[in-house]
């Protein structure tokens, strides 16, 4: 059973072997192994093979035995890491003025933001700009923890995969001083475990760190007095007046902090977290390529599709309320190549865990818990 491009299997491991696979991708070497019966427990002896085995492993228990998918990198590509520290510091500084702008330490004159340079400081500048630290570190923070729960996931299993790439923006067309972060991973997974865990761990990194900066900020922020047609959650920015839409989780958390006292200033603190938030429904929206797509095809792969249609339909009938939404549909378009497909993975019928399975219910309620249907209201 092994295949035609490598016949050998890892001689620590041979004496425990019925049959096996062996794949060479560009980046890694790939070992499925049928266990024999007397060691699948796993034995005492197998055990102590595998803590000789340089790479990363696990069982998989499918009809006719039990497996073990070996993986051991191959090469590991030299990264331009200059080029990601030159992003993420450029874009802790665009945040930074962002954060400033909505503390008011900073005066945005222009809705160009830095395009036109039109910011001028409130008293000394550098104290005006330290003013936005507030913001951007804890936006930044969220954004690296939803990357590196990527980033770390893929590197566990031996992925060719690249640090985080961050968007810095000069507060236009984003008002928060960027698009978010992003990482490439340039190989083919080996099955739809591999998929599951990759795509989940970034949402649920970020959320993670959302959650305590939004109760923070909700704490920091203050109650207004009745204002017609003003409900819920509302940023000041400059002059101008942002009215921010609830998920249930920001929802429960004012609640909770506030009882229902109307309407409520955001401190910037507050609105790091709503946007926190936000990235985790975005990305947990079960389509293409985002990550609640990755989780929806490592789950239910025949479902795929059709559910990805189903909601890029919704979001498109959602844009009536919020133009954004017709943005996000766009994306997902492009990202998808219009066909809102997912790619396949090296072995599909590889069954997911049920581990997994019930991972797959915490996805959903994460998205359930984070989704605002209007997000932003102007």
């Amino acid at each position: 059973m092994a295949s035609s491009q490598d016949q050998t299997v890892p001689p620590e491991i041979a004496p425990y072997v019925v049959a096996w696979r062996t794949t060479l991708l560009r980046d890694r070497e790939v070992v499925d192994v049928l266990v024999h019966p007397a060691h699948t427990g796993p034995s005492s002896e197998l055990s102590l093979a595998l803590e000789r085995w340089e790479g990363n492993y696990y069982w998989s228990d499918e009809l006719g035995g039990r497996w073990l998918i070996l993986s051991r990198r191959r090469v590991l590509p030299a990264e331009r890491w200059w080029l990601h520290g030159l992003l993420f510091l450029a874009t802790l500084l665009t945040t930074t003025v962002a954060g400033s702008v909505l503390r008011g330490t900073l005066v945005l004159d222009d809705a160009w933001g830095l395009l036109r340079g039109r910011i001028t400081s409130i008293g000394d500048p550098v104290a005006a700009l330290a003013g936005g630290l507030v913001f951007s570190v804890p936006l930044v923070a969220i954004l690296l923890a939803h990357e590196l729960g990527h980033y770390l996931t893929a590197r566990r299993y031996q992925l060719n995969v690249s640090p985080p790439y961050f968007i810095p923006v000069p507060l236009w067309p984003s008002f928060i001083g960027t698009m978010g972060a992003f990482i490439r991973l340039r190989t083919l997974l080996s099955d739809r475990r591999q998929l599951f865990d990759v795509g989940l761990a970034g949402p649920i990194a970020g959320f993670v760190l959302a959650l305590p900066v939004l109760w923070i900020g909700i704490r920091w922020s203050h109650p207004l007095p009745p204002l017609e047609g003003v409900r819920g959650m509302v940023l000041w920015v400059g002059g101008d007046r942002l009215l921010l839409g609830d998920s249930p989780v920001t929802l429960v958390t004012r609640l909770l902090v506030w009882g229902n006292r109307g309407p409520l200033a955001l401190h910037p603190l507050a609105f790091v977290g709503v946007v926190g938030m936000f990235v985790t429904m975005i990305n947990l929206l079960p389509m293409a390529q985002l990550d609640g797509g990755h989780v929806l095809y490592a789950a239910q792969p025949r479902w795929h599709q059709r559910v990805a249609l189903l909601f890029w339909i919704v979001v498109l009938g959602l844009g009536y309320w919020w133009a954004g939404w017709y943005v996000w549909a766009g994306l997902v378009l492009v990202l998808s190549r219009g066909r809102l497909d997912h790619p396949n993975v090296l072995v599909p019928e590889r069954p997911l865990p049920a581990s997994r399975r019930r991972l797959a219910w915490v996805a959903l309620a994460l998205f359930v818990l984070t989704f605002a249907p209007v997000p932003f209201k102007t």
